[in-house]
């Protein structure tokens, strides 16, 4: 599925105003760690409430492919689960180390090991310390604002999140570095979402956080839901500017995540329809079983999705449907994920099934609007998340 860009000029005044729908509290002194029965005391239990997956930058990524010196990019995150909270930064494409901070989240202060700033080094990750005094609430909008001193040389990022942040000034769509928000009060199920485009929230308005992951987050009080869609992201292959496919990323974005419980796999449909078609159905179903193995070798249940319709998108073909078809009846039948979400069932025409039904359709036949995302979110069911 091809990204949608989504930036353009814009002053720093509309992210002031998104920042301050931000809900945080301040943290009870000495809330940072409770309490054991003999008086010690435990460390908290992180888990990600807001996570993004990284790809490397393309020409067309001018900002991420130049690098900053001495800029600022800040980020506005909505959050799943609330409670105390930390960040991780990641470089996973990088060449170089890059210098992080001062950074603030929430307005205050973030340190990594009590300074600053710190190094991320390339192809690593960076994981701050519990943020002192904050407490973000469960849904709550969280702004997070990270200097860079630089020349950073090229970042790694998330090319479109559908929501708006700034860098230097300037409103962009895509977040550099910031990988995840980790935070100690979800009470509900830990998801990581491993997608693609309808996922990351196609069909979407920007800032309405009404992609399906954000909507099932919403029916799950107390979950923590780590949405990892990349638009054009395959099951199979790896791409330049789509990322690497679902396979190349599963141990970095999926498996490093703390706390976390079940992954949900929707991916599939990229491979059928983005040249090179896929078109034997035995080699994505290879596919998934892979990622099944790897996620119960760490513990993780394995959610999987049924390939949604798209009969009417442009690459859309009746041998197409015919290999989607038969990978969803694999998929149905239990024998591949420990549990099924039938988002095919969920979106289908029930007079032209190879079509997404009208009242759902984005407009491109292939990706679903608010109420489509409201109707996957509602396909998952929560017996199978914990």
């Amino acid at each position: 599925m091809p990204a949608v860009s989504g930036q353009g000029p814009a002053r720093r005044g509309v992210l002031t105003a998104a920042a301050g729908l931000a809900a945080v509290a301040v943290a009870a002194p000495g809330a940072q760690a409770a309490d054991r029965p003999g008086g010690g005391a435990r460390r908290p239990r992180w888990t990600t409430s807001w996570a993004t997956a990284q790809t490397a930058p393309t020409e067309a990524d001018p900002v991420a492919s130049a690098g900053l010196t001495d800029g600022t990019f800040t980020a506005n995150v909505r959050l799943s689960a609330g409670g105390q909270v930390r960040l991780r930064y990641g470089h996973a494409f990088g060449t170089a180390p890059v210098l992080i901070g001062p950074v603030t989240a929430g307005g205050r202060p973030v340190t990594f090991g009590r300074q600053r700033q710190a190094w991320l080094a390339a192809g690593a990750s960076l994981t701050g310390d519990a943020v002192a005094g904050l407490r973000a609430a469960e849904a709550s909008l969280l702004t997070v604002r990270t200097e860079l001193p630089g020349p950073t040389g090229p970042l790694s990022f998330h090319r479109n999140t559908h929501a708006s942040h700034d860098i230097d000034g300037e409103r962009t769509t895509s977040v550099y570095l910031l990988t995840s928000v980790e935070v100690t009060g979800a009470h509900g199920p830990v998801i990581a979402v491993l997608g693609d485009s309808i996922a990351e929230g196609v069909g979407t308005p920007d800032d309405s956080d009404l992609r399906w992951p954000d909507q099932l987050a919403r029916r799950l009080p107390g979950a923590a839901v780590a949405d990892l869609g990349i638009s054009g992201n395959r099951l199979l292959l790896d791409d330049a500017r789509f990322g690497p496919g679902g396979q190349s990323r599963f141990d970095r974005d999926v498996r490093s995540l703390p706390g976390l419980r079940t992954v949900l796999v929707h991916l599939g449909v990229n491979d059928l329809q983005q040249p090179p078609s896929q078109t034997d159905p035995a080699l994505v179903l290879a596919g998934y079983r892979q990622l099944v193995l790897r996620a119960r070798d760490t513990g993780l249940r394995a959610v999987g999705a049924t390939i949604a319709p798209f009969g009417g998108w442009t690459r859309w073909t009746p041998e197409l449907e015919t290999v989607r078809l038969r990978i969803n009846a694999a998929v149905r039948t239990g024998r591949v994920f420990d549990a099924v979400a039938d988002f095919d069932a969920a979106l289908r025409d029930p007079d032209h099934p190879e079509r997404l039904r009208p009242a759902y359709d984005s407009g491109d036949g292939l990706h679903p609007n608010p109420s489509g995302h409201a109707a996957l979110a509602a396909a998952v069911d929560r017996r199978h998340l914990l």
